[in-house]
């Protein structure tokens, strides 16, 4: 037969565990779970915000295209420019003669 004080030990330690370690456990795993449901909740608003950032910055790739396309412009103009004053000189100076 299993001795008195050992009767006492194991219902005093199954108490302790019953109303103590898997109260603790309960209201230690709800937190987690909380907190997990947190982090899901604000990753899917960092996103959200990670794709409107996205789509608001492609302008960019965009406008460094146009850059280079209006510098050839320029360029192209310029050499236009160039080449008008010259026919305005010419044309002048047929005039004059």
């Amino acid at each position: 037969m299993i001795p008195e004080a050992a009767l006492w030990i194991w219902a005093v330690t199954l108490g302790v565990v019953s109303f103590v370690v898997v109260p603790l456990a309960i209201v230690l795993l709800h937190r987690t779970l909380t907190a997990a449901r947190n982090i899901e909740r604000n990753l899917e608003e960092a996103l959200t915000a990670g794709a409107g950032i996205a789509s608001n910055t492609e302008a960019v790739a965009a406008l460094s295209a146009t850059i280079t396309t209006a510098t050839k412009l320029l360029t192209t103009t310029q050499s236009v420019k160039a080449r008008t004053a010259d026919i305005a000189t010419a044309v002048t100076s047929a005039k004059d003669s």
